[in-house]
């Protein structure tokens, strides 16, 4: 009996030491990519597969934090861009295009939620464009909430999931780089501009904006189209292109370089003035001017600051 218990105090012994030096109960937290796969991001895990991003998330000697959109977040943007399903979108999208937007979702260093708040509201991502890196734009109003290029929100739904090389924290919006996609899937993209590019589509501006340009449009917001609402109602396919048009400039024009003071000529022909002030405004063919809400969205073929009014040329 005294032999059974020294060897009872001595395996509990053992047991103890291993358990305090880790052992073979050591939990050891999967990496990025393994932990994506694990929580069924399929969407996400797909994309960064065909980017050839897995092994950058499987790296054990990196410290990484990554916003993972969720499966609904990738389904939700490819319906925003005429995608069947996110599937289809990442199928269809450039290897390099998923690269872009993947590497915007992730900061060179693990920032758990506490971090992100304690780091202010500006994080630099991998993703560059120019050469310069990009940042994201956080505010911390009821959680973690996140600004992408494309002015929408992300809010961090699930925050600090571990893993080995980094942490994830969950998002419900795949975030839109800048320069990436075309004024018109900008557009798509942001719920704002939904009666917008409906108007563009109903007078088949689509293909032309979304080519080569460069252009700069001056892009109304919905409720800009709804306090006109019965004007626009009334407007034939010719006028509607009129006026769309006379929202566009054949060419790029960031708010750095805007002429103030000076009429400039946009497509359409006809001209608009621009003046500075906080905001700016412009001036059209009516006595109230347009305020100029937020500049310099950028898109692959151009530019769109935001519009609160509709310009309305003269003769329509």
């Amino acid at each position: 009996m005294l032999r059974l218990f020294k060897w009872f105090l001595g395996a509990a012994a053992v047991s103890m030491m291993l358990t305090a030096c880790g052992g073979d109960d050591d939990h050891t937290d999967p990496t990025i990519a393994q932990a994506a796969q694990d929580r069924g991001f399929t969407a996400l895990v797909a994309a960064a597969n065909k980017a050839g991003l897995t092994s950058a998330l499987s790296d054990t000697s990196a410290s990484l934090t990554v916003f993972a959109p969720t499966n609904d977040a990738f389904t939700k943007l490819a319906t925003q861009l005429g995608f069947a399903s996110a599937d289809a979108m990442v199928t269809a999208l450039p290897a390099p295009t998923l690269a872009s937007i993947l590497q915007y979702h992730v900061l060179a260093s693990k920032k758990d939620a506490a971090a992100l708040t304690a780091g202010g509201t500006s994080q630099a991502t991998l993703y560059k464009l120019n050469g310069n890196t990009v940042s994201l734009t956080l505010n911390f109003t009821g959680g973690v909430n996140i600004q992408d290029a494309a002015l929408t929100t992300a809010k961090v739904t699930t925050a600090d999931v571990p893993a080995s090389n980094g942490v994830i924290h969950v998002v419900d919006k795949v975030l839109v780089p800048p320069g990436l996609l075309n004024i018109v899937q900008m557009a798509q993209v942001n719920p704002t501009f939904s009666t917008l590019v409906s108007a563009v589509v109903s007078a088949n501006l689509q293909g032309t904006l979304s080519g080569a340009g460069p252009f700069t449009v001056f892009a109304p917001t919905n409720d800009a189209f709804a306090a006109i609402a019965s004007t626009v109602s009334s407007l034939t396919t010719q006028q509607l292109t009129n006026v769309l048009t006379y929202h566009v400039l054949p060419s790029q024009v960031l708010a750095a370089n805007i002429p103030f003071g000076t009429p400039v000529t946009t497509v359409l022909g006809q001209t608009i003035t621009l003046n500075a002030g906080t905001p700016p405004t412009i001036t059209d063919s009516t006595a109230t001017a347009a305020k100029i809400v937020a500049t310099d969205v950028l898109a692959s073929n151009g530019v769109i600051h935001v519009v609160d009014k509709v310009l309305i040329p003269n003769p329509l």
